[in-house]
């Protein structure tokens, strides 16, 4: 963190949500709110980059009126502006099955996201004929964790993420907020160097790196501190609003 940053020209900000720019109530703070309209204002693009499905930022994506790109899903799905489906990545069918029977291996409690829902504790029956996008484990005990960890790295179909010390997200491989951004890029007609990224958890850290300027949350994982270019102010101190009053504005 001593080297001293070039300032670069942040023609987007790609924000992750939970732990980011929702504060400790779900909420998106006012000093936030402000910074975001002001960017806007400036021309610049804000872009939800999230874990969460369509049905659970749209809301907030509407309240910021963001005119831009969402990426959902850890960069399974892309919308335009409009709310048209750029590009869908799902998990096979296979894969989920096998995902089922480790939850039941290891007593794990478990989420599913399919096109339509996200699935908690119980699953439907016509699974198989369903379109999976993420599949979730949350596991408190750190030793079952790491079991399923090390059972998950043997799969070379899966990505393997958090969005918190104790999930586990799992997306097709190949599937990133970072790989998602860069198809943003270039439906834009910009390079990720004009890119300001942040957020808190693994599945940030592709995108925080591969950003012009990454930026940490206060509240972050220690690994995405290390990642980043710059650490702003955690999710309840207004950190979106200072990183972008600092490289943005």
């Amino acid at each position: 963190m001593g080297v001293e940053l070039e300032q670069k020209e942040i023609k987007l900000i790609a924000l992750d949500m939970d732990g980011t720019l929702l504060n400790d109530e779900m909420e998106i703070s006012p000093k936030n709110r402000l910074a975001i309209r002001e960017a806007q204002e400036k021309g610049v693009h804000v872009v939800l980059s999230t874990g969460r499905s369509l049905l659970t930022c749209r809301d907030y994506a509407k309240s910021l009126e963001l005119k831009s790109y969402l990426i959902t899903v850890n960069g399974s799905e892309i919308y335009d502006g409009e709310g048209n489906l750029v590009e869908r990545n799902s998990l096979h069918n296979d894969e989920i099955a096998k995902l089922i029977e480790m939850t039941k291996k290891h007593s794990a409690k478990f989420w599913a996201v399919s096109t339509d829902k996200v699935w908690r504790e119980n699953f439907p029956e016509n699974a198989a004929e369903m379109e999976w996008l993420k599949f979730g484990f949350n596991i408190a005990d750190d030793e079952v964790r790491k079991l399923v960890l090390e059972e998950l790295a043997l799969n070379k179909e899966l990505e393997i993420s958090n969005s918190s010390l104790t999930n586990i997200e799992i997306n097709a491989v190949g599937v990133t907020k970072a790989k998602a951004l860069n198809r943003v890029c270039n439906e834009l007609g910009i390079t990720m160097d004009n890119v300001m990224a942040m957020g808190d958890s693994l599945n940030d850290i592709l995108m925080i790196t591969e950003a012009g300027i990454g930026v940490a949350m206060g509240n972050a994982q220690d690994t995405v501190k290390e990642a980043a270019d710059w650490i702003t102010g955690t999710n309840v101190e207004d950190g979106v609003a200072q990183a972008i009053r600092k490289w943005a504005l």
